[in-house]
């Protein structure tokens, strides 16, 4: 399996080769594809040194798979010369998730829904994905009707200029800003760019891609983005209202059977998802169901993921596992 790795420098990038290593993806053949200021740089996969190539030469290559983290406008552009070389592009920017023509995938829920066909395939938004999981098999027993969802999300959601920015704070040192605030001791209501209506990007998301992966509109989303000073791991407070009753204990059950997910709720031993505890796991934790108290058939939860793994690479890496075992590449 030749694989092209785009955006390989960058911090979902790097993250991206850990995966495909840690979980033994058949690659035959890499690439490492980064933009023009990065080629020529050397980077190391399996104990082998590659040499990073820039984007005409990859699609030059036509490898079978091409995983994109390089941001949208590079997407935008890339992606359909990739295609066109018979390349099935497997993207994690914003930029095709809400085409009507391209797939948005959580390999977990709605992976059944590709063909040989789709040659771009859109990976949802970190918070998105780890929303969406904890809710899957509930949504099928007791249907969603309204989803209000606030987010603790970490700097390295934003990129290593975010990171640096924190870790600059900590130690004192006055340096370049990622945020227009200081983000140590302080929590931004601001995940990317705000809109006429309001909400920021982040939070349209959050409102619109779950609909899409659930090929549902019967439920709403409503959201509100934070921006914490953690370096990893995204946390969601969600208060979710069912068409149909529920009890606890077939909450929790519910839970820990749904693949992927980890049910970590024992308050009385103060166990609960924190994303210290998720740094560097696949798994999605979610803790402290208690029944909403003030209206029926309503659940609050907590729901904690490392952002970079299953909120990115991951899922992608995943989305590609399932490309390669159903003969779809």
């Amino acid at each position: 399996m030749k694989v092209a790795v785009v955006g390989a420098t960058g911090m979902v990038g790097e993250v991206m080769l850990k995966v495909l290593e840690e979980r033994n993806f058949p690659v035959s053949e890499l690439l490492l594809v980064a933009s023009e200021r990065s080629v020529g740089k050397k980077l190391s996969f399996k104990n082998q040194e590659y040499t990073v190539i820039g984007l005409a030469d990859a699609v030059a290559a036509k490898p079978q798979i091409a995983i994109f983290s390089a941001g949208g406008d590079t997407s935008l552009e890339w992606a359909p010369k990739f295609a066109e070389a018979g390349t099935t592009v497997v993207d994690n920017s914003s930029a095709w998730r809400m085409d009507p023509t391209k797939k948005l995938v959580v390999p977990e829920i709605n992976a059944n829904e590709l063909t040989k066909d789709d040659k771009i395939i859109a990976n949802p938004n970190c918070s998105t994905i780890q929303m969406v999981l904890a809710l899957s098999e509930l949504h099928k027993k007791y249907k969603m009707k309204r989803i209000v969802v606030s987010t603790y999300q970490s700097v390295s959601g934003t990129g290593v200029k975010a990171v640096k920015q924190l870790e600059n704070e900590i130690a004192g040192i006055e340096g370049e800003m990622a945020y227009p605030y200081p983000i140590g001791r302080n929590a931004l209501p601001h995940c990317d760019v705000f809109l006429e209506n309001g909400y920021t990007k982040e939070e349209m998301k959050l409102a619109k891609e779950p609909q899409k992966i659930f090929s549902d509109s019967s439920f709403s989303v409503t959201a509100t983005a934070v921006r914490i000073p953690t370096s990893g791991g995204h946390s969601e407070s969600v208060n979710v209202e069912f068409e149909n009753d529920f009890t606890l204990p077939e909450v929790r059950q519910v839970i820990s059977e749904t693949p992927g997910v980890v049910l970590q709720d024992d308050t009385a031993n103060n166990s609960y998802p924190m994303p210290i505890f998720a740094h560097d796991k696949d798994e999605v934790f979610v803790g402290r169901l208690r029944r909403d108290e003030s209206q029926p058939n309503t659940l609050n939860m907590w729901i904690v993921a490392d952002n970079l793994r299953k909120g990115a690479a991951t899922n992608a890496v995943q989305i590609a596992e399932y490309l390669v075992e159903n003969e779809l590449v």
